[in-house]
């Protein structure tokens, strides 16, 4: 008796590939918008524009926040880069267009541990938490050490020159 091919085990062209999700730190949300630093600004919209595409970033809920206070606070020598109202919209349009995460008691816990044990800033642990919470594999950012390993979540700098 022959047994027929199996059509799903056949080797061929085909490719699967996985869409590693990460988490968007406030300084990409900002540099957006930051016209001084043409170069940075490219980057942030490319960064967003590939994790809207593939569905692969997430922003918590920390970034927004922080977002609006760096957007809309005046700097030395000239003014903000967004009025309050701007930066509501942007918020709004990030809102409805990226999946945003939440705390909750067990990122915050995390975030204590992640401070102490990677001595960071309590904001950086934070960020980390949300990452290491939800299962997220990588932090794009400028804050961190590029490359480093912190827990299960790895830093990207996308800005870094090399």
């Amino acid at each position: 008796m022959r047994s027929e091919p199996n059509p799903q085990a056949a080797v061929g062209r085909e490719r699967t590939f996985t869409i590693v999700a990460f988490l968007v730190d406030t300084n990409v949300l900002v540099y957006r918008f930051d016209a001084r630093y043409p170069e940075k600004q490219r980057i942030a919209r490319d960064v967003l524009h590939r994790g809207l595409k593939d569905d692969s970033a997430r922003i918590p809920h920390q970034a927004l926040i922080e977002f609006v206070s760096v957007v809309t606070r005046i700097r030395v020598g000239s003014d903000f880069l967004l009025s309050l109202d701007e930066a509501r919209h942007e918020v709004g349009e990030l809102m409805t267009q990226f999946p945003i995460l939440y705390p909750n008691a067990a990122v915050v816990h995390s975030a204590l541990l992640g401070a102490a044990a990677y001595r960071i800033s309590w904001f950086d642990a934070h960020l980390w938490a949300y990452a290491e919470h939800y299962g997220l594999e990588e932090i794009v950012s400028e804050d961190f050490e590029h490359g480093r390993l912190y827990g299960s979540v790895r830093i990207r700098n996308p800005f870094r020159r090399t």
